[in-house]
């Protein structure tokens, strides 16, 4: 289901390393507000992958980026890709167990110019497995995967960011 290459290989090593030292539980007034309420952490990955962005007119006829999906590959601390992140947003464990989230609650990123810090909530779910169980989605750590710096010119052009974040799991 997944396929590794060196240079995924590397990306993924040097984005386990960066990101282990963050692993912890996140504390202080600036995560409390994106923690789950009455939660049990099932699992932590670290994502790799990109935020894509539309060129759509907005409601005065002007071009400009839209966030449309996440596109990352979630990895255990051995390095093993475990989970596919994409539209809805979704995860899918390899084991076939999927679940599709909504944002709940954001903080900005520790990190400048980097997708903000997120809750999600599950509100549907597929297939037993790894996830079957999860409720609440936090992605954490955020790195990377704003919108792209150069202005949009033509309608429905397709821009991405790269992003690294870790993603806790909770039941």
């Amino acid at each position: 289901m997944f396929r590794n290459t060196l240079q995924a290989g590397v990306v993924i090593a040097v984005a386990v390393s960066t990101l282990s030292a963050c692993a912890m539980t996140p504390s202080g007034p600036s995560s409390s507000s994106i923690d789950p309420p009455q939660a049990e952490r099932v699992m932590t990955l670290v994502a790799s992958g990109v935020q894509t962005y539309a060129c759509e007119f907005d409601a005065q006829h002007r071009l400009g980026w839209v966030f449309r999906s996440p596109q990352a590959t979630l990895f255990d601390a051995g390095g093993h890709a475990v989970v596919r992140h994409g539209a809805g947003p979704s995860w899918e464990a390899e084991d076939g167990s999927r679940i599709v989230g909504q944002a709940i609650a954001q903080l900005p990123s520790e990190t400048k110019a980097s997708v903000p810090q997120l809750l999600l909530e599950t509100h549907g779910t597929a297939g037993s497995g790894v996830l079957s169980a999860v409720r609440y989605v936090q992605r954490v750590n955020t790195m990377g995967g704003l919108m792209p710096a150069a202005p949009c010119s033509t309608a429905h052009e397709v821009g991405s960011s790269p992003y690294l974040a870790e993603y806790v799991f909770y039941r």
